[in-house]
């Protein structure tokens, strides 16, 4: 580059502008608008997030980051933990700290408070002092510092935390920030001062052991939340207070759809008869569309010869995650509970040499697979240890590739279109391209298959983003990320491409030129797992599941023991047109009846009394929306059908409230 005073910044509209060299990403934002200067927390220069306030020496592309952006977000929430440590260390002299990272919501400060006593309930004290602190504007000061004057500051300060994490660094690539009287080892970036924090939330304590090591001290690890307005921390407030009323595990317990036992084990779940009907009906759901779609049923068994998965390469990627070995009586013979249904599959590919003309081939199977995650990682249904994944794997050839990856988009957004997942976005997640040490396979076929991906995906107009990184060891993928009915994201569905089990299994099948090819695999699942997206689905709609899916789809309510017999013919028509639930012969009054049935959320209740039976009729009662009046039996069953049809095709909406 020229000695030009002046610097080019290209913006993400892609202008260029010209700045005198050393302009920061707030001179940036200044020369832009006020505003837009008022609500800059940080800039990403050349793909990397900075200060503000740093200077830019060189030709750059600037983003201006604000609270909307992620890394905006990431970034005041960092700065809110040193605001935190600043706290502790005014009110606890002599405290130590370990790490202070954001996280996906808000941040966490691991503390060494020696031998002074803390409890929880010093958390209200603690958010008083960082709002005090916050007040003051002071300004996050960056300063690059040897590696010896690293040491001394530490040592001087007695922090064996900081050393252990200086010890790791070069020198010359080590930074402190200050604010106010608090100096911290940091890497930053931070906001330009601590006044952009109005509103802050101390949320709970935990232990942590330090580098998560058990030999290790535990440290105290305090959990909190920051926002730029006190209307946005009341907000997230009250969405805490919604999610834990839809929280599966509460509601599943509630509506008896699963349960868990110690003496079965940790993170393997037990479906209850009503939760093993909504899985059925999920099931059969998907079978459905499948056989339409032309996929063929298999069954696989659950554990494996320890020999299948090192040819796959799952053992090799998967085994420390995996159940210890079953052995035999019979010397080296090993078995593995299953980690992956793949490997089965490619052994029925094989049973016979195919043909060109029979591809694609498409075998689909509940499969239920075992993985030993960690105690502390469990949660619920949506990490266990025990999971069914709706698997499918399509062997087709090359040039089939992409129309076969089209029509499985269009299989998951069936599935999401009848569940009322409407806002979502496919991430397209690719190999890291500086180090491919993680994956298997060259670069001609992962190339081949990452084009297909982005292809199939412009093709069907889905918005998407992409993810380097986050590929599949065997090969790229595509991940559904839905977010639900309160505005939480997860990762539902995915389809992946697989140039490399083939090779591995020395998958074949006679060309048109009557010689030998390799076929593709793809994998899919657009649910996942059973357990997590159920967990997801009750979550999403509160436990107010679509007709079609609910477990108990109707409740009769005679309105005492005279009606009893009217209550069960009705109920007996209703069940041979497979409409099912139960008749609650309770001696209780009607609107006892009528209350429970709506904590159960069943979708609708038919009272039966003197006028109903006399006239061959039952007056409905739907949830969540009070009386719709009194009908037939053939007039029900006909309202009921048109309901289940129009939820499935998405034309009405299932309740999530």
């Amino acid at each position: 580059m020229s000695n030009s005073s002046k610097i080019k910044i290209t913006l993400p509209d892609g202008s260029v502008r010209e700045y005198p060299k050393g302009a920061s990403g707030l001179d940036i934002a200044l020369s832009i608008s006020e505003g837009l200067a008022r609500n800059v927390l940080a800039a990403k220069v050349n793909g990397e997030v900075w200060d503000a306030t740093r200077k830019i020496q060189e030709d750059a592309a600037v983003q201006l980051l604000t609270w909307n952006d992620l890394d905006g977000k990431s970034t005041f929430w960092h700065s809110s933990a040193h605001l935190m440590a600043e706290a502790l260390e005014a009110l606890y002299p002599g405290v130590k700290f370990g790490i202070g990272p954001a996280i996906e919501n808000g941040f966490y400060y691991d503390v060494d408070f020696g031998e002074q006593e803390f409890h929880s309930d010093k958390l209200d004290e603690i958010e008083a002092k960082m709002q005090e602190l916050a007040r003051r504007k002071s300004e996050y000061i960056r300063s690059k510092v040897s590696k010896a004057d690293a040491v001394k500051y530490f040592t001087d300060k007695g922090d064996e935390y900081k050393l252990d994490l200086i010890d790791g660094l070069e020198d010359g690539s080590i930074t402190f920030y200050q604010q106010g009287d608090f100096t911290d080892l940091c890497r930053g970036p931070h906001i330009p001062n601590t006044g952009f924090i109005k509103a802050i939330k101390l949320m709970n304590v935990a232990g942590a052991y330090w580098r998560g090591d058990e030999n290790n001290k535990q440290l105290t690890r305090i959990y909190g939340i920051s926002f730029p307005k006190q209307k946005e921390l009341k907000e997230y407030l009250e969405f805490l207070e919604e999610a834990k009323k839809r929280d599966h595990r509460k509601l599943g317990k509630e509506l008896e759809l699963f349960a868990f036992s110690e003496k079965v084990g940790m993170g393997l779940p037990l479906w209850l008869p009503k939760g093993a009907l909504l899985r059925d009906r999920l099931e059969q759901f998907l079978k459905r569309a499948q056989r339409k779609a032309g996929y063929e049923p298999v069954v696989s068994p659950h554990i494996g010869n320890k020999e299948l998965y090192v040819t796959s390469g799952h053992y090799e990627k998967y085994g420390k995650d995996s159940f210890q070995p079953i052995h035999t009586p019979n010397e080296n013979e090993e078995f593995l509970l299953k980690p992956m249904n793949c490997p089965h599959h490619c052994e029925i590919y094989k049973v016979r040499p195919r043909s060109y003309k029979e591809l694609p081939l498409r075998y689909a199977e509940f499969g239920t697979v075992y993985r030993y995650e960690q105690s502390g990682e469990l949660h619920g249904l949506t990490r266990v240890r025990g999971f069914t994944q709706d698997d499918a794997h399509i062997f087709c050839r090359p040039d089939q590739v992409k129309d076969e990856f089209k029509k499985v988009i269009d299989l998951v957004l069936y599935i999401f279109k009848a569940l009322s997942f409407e806002d979502y976005t496919a991430q397209i997640s690719l190999r890291d391209p500086d180090d491919k040490s993680k994956y298997i396979g060259g670069d001609e076929a992962w190339d081949q298959a990452e084009r297909d991906i982005q292809e199939a995906a412009a093709e069907k107009g889905l918005k998407t983003v992409t993810e380097l990184g986050e590929a599949a060891f065997y090969g790229p993928k595509l991940d559904f990320m839905v977010r639900d009915a309160i505005g939480r994201s997860w990762q539902l569905g995915t389809i992946q491409v697989d140039y490399q089990l083939p090779e591995r299994f020395k998958l074949e099948y006679v060309g048109a030129d009557n010689q030998k090819h390799r076929p593709v695999m793809i994998h899919r699942a657009p649910f996942g797992s059973m357990e997590r997206f159920v967990a997801v689905l009750i979550e999403h709609c509160g436990g107010n599941f679509p007709l079609w899916l609910s477990p108990e789809q109707i409740a009769v309510l005679p309105i005492s023991e005279k009606y009893a017999d009217y209550a069960e013919e009705v109920y007996a028509e209703l069940e041979n047109n497979d409409i099912r639930g139960f008749i609650d012969h309770r001696d209780e009054k009607i609107g006892r009846k009528i209350r429970d049935a709506e904590v159960k959320k069943i979708p609708f209740m038919l009272i039966v009394g003197e006028k109903e039976r006399e006239e061959g009729r039952v007056s409905i009662r739907k949830h969540g929306h009070g009386d719709i009046g009194s009908l037939k039996i053939e007039e029900f069953k006909d309202l009921f059908k048109k309901e289940v049809e129009e939820q499935l095709a998405g034309k009405q909406e299932v309740s999530v409230s």
